[in-house]
């Protein structure tokens, strides 16, 4: 079970973390140092089936449902429900990134164009987007417990045009725009 440490560079802010391998998918739970928590459950296929982002004011709690998105978010007991068609959540944890890049199932040098509901911090702000992900290569690096196999997404915000690069291994991200893996305590599951 991998667990690690990704700093937030912009704001200098750690992100401890540990993700694995479920009964029906994948989960990944963290904190950062600003007291943010981030659980995520993926079903078998990688779809978002829970997630749970908290601030010290602000809470959601969503996740896929059919071709839907449904979330609740709130500043305390009661909250407002939404629903959007949309692919899964992206919010500042790369545990986002991750699940994104998986559901897709893309092959090299294939991309594809999806509505995700863009989280912000920190009142968690819900706009929906379109991204186009596409996976630009796929190389191998030697390490000493073996082959490590790298993804390299370019990632688009189609409203702006600005684009990023991903880099992924199994269930870690490597880097990605504004975050940097600084701890990594076990290799990296990789999960079909």
């Amino acid at each position: 079970m991998p667990t690690g440490i990704y700093v937030h560079t912009d704001g200098g802010l750690e992100e401890r973390f540990q993700c694995a391998p479920g009964p029906g998918g994948w989960r990944y739970a963290s904190q950062r140092s600003d007291n943010v928590r981030t659980d995520l459950v993926v079903d078998s296929r990688w779809r978002q089936i829970r997630a749970e982002l908290v601030t010290s004011e602000w809470w959601i709690r969503g996740g896929v449902t059919g071709p839907e998105l449904a979330w609740v978010r709130a500043a305390g007991e009661t909250g407002t429900e939404h629903h959007e068609n949309a692919f899964g959540f992206l919010a500042d944890s790369p545990a986002f990134l991750i699940a994104v890049a998986r559901s897709l199932h893309l092959e090299e040098r294939h991309q594809a164009d999806i509505r995700l509901v863009h989280l912000t911090f920190p009142s968690l702000a819900a706009m929906t987007t379109l991204w186009r992900w596409r996976l630009a290569e796929v190389s191998v690096h030697e390490t000493e417990t073996g082959p490590l196999p790298v993804q390299h997404y370019e990632v688009t915000d189609l409203a702006t045009g600005e684009v990023s690069e991903v880099h992924l291994s199994g269930d870690v991200i490597l880097s990605a725009p504004g975050i940097e893996l600084t701890a990594l305590e076990s290799p990296p599951n990789f999960l079909a």
